[in-house]
């Protein structure tokens, strides 16, 4: 029995960093890969203050919160999939003791209606300078 299969990318999330899609859906599950908070479309990434070597100057962890959750919505609706999909999120923060404060009261908005598993990872550095990632799984209803 051969399973459904495709993959999915979203034009006003921000392009992957490599070789891979926005997202995965096999069967009537749908795989994030992982998702920062840069804008679609720019390098930029909200309330992160650069100096000229590429390096954090100054970040704010509540913006980036508001704008990785965004970019997760955008490529869920993509992939003809829907917010109260969410069953799994894994978070990857780079500072949990000065951020998951905000991060949980700011993730707490956010799924006030539909409470996936989480877990949430301090991490020492991720691929661009972000302070937050979202690995994420959903399952979708035959009318997804």
């Amino acid at each position: 029995m051969s399973q459904q299969d495709t993959t999915f990318n979203a034009d006003n999330a921000p392009k992957p960093v490599g070789l891979y899609p926005h997202a995965r859906q096999v069967g009537n599950l749908l795989f994030l890969s992982g998702v920062g908070p840069r804008k679609a479309g720019t390098k930029k990434i909200p309330g992160v203050e650069l100096d000229e070597d590429g390096k954090i100057i100054s970040y704010d962890i509540e913006a980036q919160c508001h704008s990785v959750f965004q970019n997760v919505r955008a490529i869920l609706e993509a992939s003809n999939a829907s917010w109260m999909d969410l069953i799994d999120v894994t978070v990857f923060l780079t500072n949990m003791d000065d951020d998951f404060a905000t991060y949980n009261r700011v993730y707490a908005e956010y799924f006030a209606d539909n409470q996936p598993c989480r877990t949430t990872v301090e991490i020492n550095k991720l691929p661009t300078p972000i302070a937050i990632e979202l690995k994420c799984i959903a399952a979708l209803s035959s009318n997804s």
